[in-house]
C-alpha cells in the first residue's frame, strides 16, 4: 500500500524558511521521480517542483526558482522542499505526489506566510 505523508508545515513570517518533508512507503522510493505540488484556496493545484529518481534531473515553477529547493534521501525514502524568501502568495496546501503510474498522493500540510 502507496503512504506518502508530509510534514513540516506551519506559520512563518515573510522572508522566512519552512522544510518539508514526505516519508514514501509501499513502493520501490529509489526508482521514481518525485513532486511536489501546492493548492492555494480558490486556486488550481499547480507543480512546485521535480526530482527524478537519482536527482539528476530537477525542474521547478518559475514562480519558486531561486527560492525552492528538492532534494531526496533514498535511504531514507524521503523527498524534502527547503522554502527560502517565503511570500504571502506561497500560503497553500503542499502536496506530495509519486506516479506509479497512477497519481498518488499524502494528505498535504498547509503552509501560512503572513506577517
Amino acid at each position: 500500500q502507496v503512504q506518502l505523508v508530509e510534514s513540516g508545515g506551519g506559520l512563518v513570517q515573510p522572508g522566512g524558511s519552512l522544510r518539508l518533508s514526505c516519508a514514501a512507503s509501499g513502493f520501490t522510493f529509489s526508482s521514481r521521480g518525485m513532486r511536489w505540488y501546492r493548492q492555494a484556496p480558490g486556486k488550481e493545484r499547480e507543480l512546485v517542483a521535480y526530482i527524478s529518481s537519482a536527482a539528476s534531473i530537477i525542474n521547478y515553477a518559475d514562480s519558486v526558482k531561486g527560492r525552492f529547493i528538492i532534494s531526496r534521501d533514498n535511504a531514507k525514502n524521503t523527498v524534502y522542499l527547503q522554502m527560502n524568501s517565503l511570500k504571502p502568495e506561497d500560503t497553500a496546501v503542499y502536496y506530495c505526489n509519486a506516479r506509479l503510474p497512477n497519481d498518488h498522493w499524502g494528505q498535504g500540510t498547509q503552509v501560512t506566510v503572513s506577517s
